[in-house]
């Protein structure tokens, strides 16, 4: 059966709230928007991946892990969690949430900044900032606590396709993204909040640079939302929106306008394509190609050393071949 839909960007434009019993007028919102994406565009295709952006439960306004426990943070799964899943099995979508506040009943004194990929299912998949905003966010990282890589970074093989989500600054780091790409992830769902003056515009357009850069060197689909808040409801930063969506060769499939404001963008993911695409190349295969060795990683999908010289044209296929049976075998 072919694997082909559309994926939605949506972007929040919401007031910076100042206690976690705002967060369900915030879910009615995004359920709302949702639907709507699915429904409106059903006469065209088929809208089956859906991601808000960052904060958009919830923003750490509060300069204390404490504080931000005792007012904001949530435990997860919640009720919260359960309305998208309701609302992913009516229409037999996945909804990449916007980020929560979580506090955990194992620790009083940590804080996440987590996103959650639902499915009508349930949950598929937890993913905790691994970066921070450093020095302003108090968030703990998995890094902090010693969290296995293969815990750190999920990817969830659904019926829509093999699926890895980041948040925001995460999506600086290539280290980071390729952890999900390494392990198999189709399609790169960017979870932002993401300011200006490194938003949608040039000079300093880094949240297109990089979306469509994470999106060519791991040949993977990237869908993108950023945040739309103004300037007024979360300072001191103004949001540039700019939501989108890019596919395997770094091509921009749609982009909202750069601005605040809430919006929706949509764009065909043909997973078939990715695939076969992966299989047949060659050349410009970042993953397949990737000399582990010499760049100090551990093992993993990559290109093994020559054995011998003179290299020979042949000699190379065949280190891309296994090469790339090995990154089949890890899940890509």
């Amino acid at each position: 059966m072919s694997i082909r839909y559309h994926a939605a960007a949506c972007q929040t434009a919401f007031d910076c709230p100042k206690h976690r019993d705002e967060i369900p007028a915030r879910v009615d919102r995004m359920l709302a928007i949702a639907e709507q994406a699915i429904v409106g565009h059903e006469p065209f295709f088929d809208v089956r991946l859906l991601a808000f952006p960052e904060f958009a439960h919830a923003v750490p306004t509060i300069d204390s892990v404490k504080g931000l426990r005792e007012t904001l943070a949530v435990e997860l799964p919640n009720e919260h969690t359960d309305r998208y899943e309701v609302l992913c099995r009516r229409y037999g979508c996945f909804i990449q949430t916007g980020t929560f506040l979580e506090r955990v009943a194992e620790r009083d004194d940590v804080v996440f900044n987590t996103t959650l990929l639902i499915g009508p299912g349930g949950v598929l998949a937890t993913y905790r900032k691994v970066n921070p905003w450093i020095p302003w966010e108090l968030h703990a990282s998995p890094h902090d606590l010693g969290v296995d890589a293969d815990e750190a970074f999920p990817v969830a093989d659904t019926e829509i396709g093999r699926i890895g989500c980041a948040i925001c600054y995460d999506w600086l780091f290539p280290e980071t993204i390729r952890a999900l790409a390494f392990r198999g992830a189709e399609v790169l769902v960017r979870v932002s909040a993401y300011m200006d003056p490194w938003g949608a515009t040039p000079p300093m357009d880094w949240w297109t640079l990089f979306n469509r850069a994470r999106a060519a060197e791991n040949t993977a689909y990237v869908v993108a939302s950023n945040q739309g808040a103004h300037l007024h409801q979360y300072p001191p930063f103004s949001w540039p929106g700019g939501s989108m969506v890019v596919d395997f060769d770094g091509r921009v499939l749609a982009q909202a306008d750069p601005g605040p404001g809430e919006k929706v963008v949509v764009a065909p993911i043909d997973i078939d394509a990715l695939r076969a695409e992966r299989a047949r190349r060659r050349g410009h295969d970042m993953v397949a190609h990737l000399r582990r060795e010499i760049h100090g990683l551990g093992p993993g999908p990559g290109l093994a050393p020559a054995a011998g010289h003179p290299i020979e044209r042949d000699e190379i296929e065949s280190r891309i071949a296994a090469a790339k049976r090995a990154a089949t075998g890890g899940g890509r």
